[in-house]
C-alpha cells in the first residue's frame, strides 16, 4: 500500500513592508491574551491541516477565521514556496459584515505582488552573488 507523502512542514512568515512592518504580526501583538490566543489556534489549525482548514477567496488568496471575545478576526494569506510549505499572512482585520470586503482582498493582492517581486529580486541577487 503507497504511503501518503507529506507536504513537509508548513511555516508561518509575515508579509513585511519595504520599511519592515509587519502589519499581521502588529495586529496580533495588539490583541488581549484571550483573542490572541485564539488567532494563534485558528493558525496552527491551518498550518497543520493546509488550507483544508480555511476559506478560499480569490486567485491565490485564503482565510482563516478566528472567533474572539466579542468579535470575529480574518486573516488572509497566500501559500508560497516550491511545495507550498510557506504560509505568507498578508492582511488581517476584524470582521464586521457577512463578505469579506472586497478592499481588504485587493490589499492581500497587492500585498503578495510585492512579496513576490522583491523574492524574486532577492534570490536573483543571492544568485548572481554565488557566481562571483
Amino acid at each position: 500500500m503507497p504511503r501518503e507523502r507529506s507536504p513537509g512542514k508548513r511555516r508561518w512568515r509575515h508579509y513585511e513592508t519595504a520599511g519592515g512592518r509587519r502589519p499581521v504580526l502588529g495586529l496580533i501583538r495588539a490583541l488581549s491574551d484571550t483573542d490572541k490566543a485564539e488567532v494563534l489556534a485558528a493558525m496552527a489549525e491551518v498550518r497543520r491541516d493546509g488550507t483544508r482548514a480555511a476559506r478560499h477567496l480569490h486567485e491565490d488568496i485564503y482565510e482563516v477565521r478566528a472567533d474572539g471575545e466579542r468579535v470575529i478576526y480574518r486573516a488572509l494569506f497566500a501559500t508560497e514556496g516550491s511545495r507550498s510549505q510557506i504560509l505568507l499572512s498578508l492582511v488581517a482585520f476584524t470582521k464586521k459584515t457577512q463578505r469579506t470586503p472586497p478592499e481588504q482582498i485587493k490589499l492581500a493582492e497587492r500585498r503578495l505582488r510585492d512579496w513576490r517581486s522583491r523574492s524574486r529580486t532577492t534570490t536573483h541577487d543571492q544568485r548572481s552573488k554565488k557566481r562571483r
